[in-house]
């Protein structure tokens, strides 16, 4: 497994950009020379920018990749053919492995790529210079990105280069990107409509990492049916979660020690937050579904074992890994068009919950 700092290679004056800048006074293909013309700096300040060296100024870094980006400056850091422009690498650039999630999603990538007789890099970051180096600097063929730190004005800089990506973290469709997400709304949504269905009238919500695409809608989704059935998520039982059984768990020891009422049922975000809830309700006494109901997300392969099994929406990982794989390479061969995908998920009924 290799990450956004692995692989680090200077910048040389024999690097060639592999896209011709044709606005403007530059006819030829741009070089890292041409680059700190540009900009006024030095060939080793580019260097330094462009791969991350954290050694500069931020305004210096920025000026130096925006003059970049203006001049389509992509260099070769792997040396490879610059006639083919392949490197038959897929990038998958996260900010985490940790959970059952990140495991199940690189090995169905990684399984689909190999089929295809592609290698998988995996880049793990929260440095968005780094990522967008390996990016721009055709490390890989294409990329599929669950990582927040690209976008913006990144996403816009990759769409005009031309990189094929697929995102599993946003909805967004252009010419040569694509997403492939769970319908985390329409999952929200099923969780409100059948604890409702059981006849629970007040309600808490586990959330996941805030900013997360999964988080917002699944809160969006459970939320908007409640309030359709005129009731409301329990504002001081919306507990941080972060995905993670341990943080769930923590945050249901402090509500439980300020003394709030718990609601009838609880969503969490996923499977390992509502794990953690779980353990921290049952070390004060309160029975679980007898007192509390308990629902998650994602149906991860402990659920069914968990005391008592969990209820869950299933969602699929490998599904979403293998999906974004094969319409990534569509894109790269293009055979396919910039689209939006959303896989919904369904019901599991077992023991966390009870009318």
């Amino acid at each position: 497994m290799q990450d956004a700092h692995s692989g680090k290679g200077r910048y040389s004056r024999e690097n060639k950009a592999t896209i011709s800048y044709t606005k403007g006074r530059y006819m030829h293909k741009v070089t890292i020379k041409d680059v700190a013309k540009e900009a006024g700096v030095s060939i080793s300040t580019v260097s330094n920018a462009l791969n991350g060296i954290d050694v500069l100024n931020p305004d210096t870094r920025e000026r130096i990749l925006k003059v970049a980006s203006r001049l389509n400056y992509i260099p070769n850091l792997n040396g490879r053919n610059l006639k083919s422009k392949e490197t038959k690498v897929i990038g998958l650039f996260i900010a985490s492995i940790t959970g059952d999630y990140y495991g199940i999603l690189s090995d169905t990538i990684f399984r689909t790529c190999d089929k295809r007789g592609y290698e998988l890099n995996i880049f793990i970051s929260d440095k968005k210079n780094n990522m967008m180096a390996n990016l721009l600097g055709k490390r890989v063929d294409g990329a599929i990105i669950m990582n927040e730190w690209i976008a913006g004005k990144e996403v816009e800089i990759l769409e005009k280069v031309g990189i094929p990506i697929v995102f599993l973290d946003r909805e967004i469709a252009r010419e040569h990107i694509s997403s492939v997400v769970f319908d985390s709304f329409h999952e929200g949504a099923l969780a409100g409509r059948y604890l409702l269905g059981q006849g629970h009238k007040s309600f808490g919500y586990i959330q996941g990492y805030k900013n997360n695409y999964d988080n917002i809608e699944r809160y969006r989704g459970f939320t908007s049916v409640l309030e359709a059935a005129g009731y409301h998520v329990m504002k001081e039982c919306v507990l941080n979660g972060n995905f993670a059984r341990e943080v769930s768990r923590v945050s249901m020891e402090n509500y439980l020690e300020s003394h709030h009422k718990l609601p009838d049922a609880i969503f969490a975000a996923n499977d390992l937050s509502a794990m953690g809830c779980i353990a921290a309700l049952q070390s004060h006494g309160v029975r679980i579904p007898d007192d509390v109901s308990i629902i998650g997300c994602d149906d991860i392969e402990m659920s069914k074992w968990f005391i008592p099994s969990l209820t869950t929406i299933r969602t699929s990982f490998e599904s979403q890994g293998s999906i974004a794989t094969e319409h990534l390479l569509g894109l790269m061969e293009g055979k396919e068009e910039g689209t939006i995908y959303k896989l919904e998920g369904k019901i599991v009924e077992r023991g966390s919950t009870r009318k």
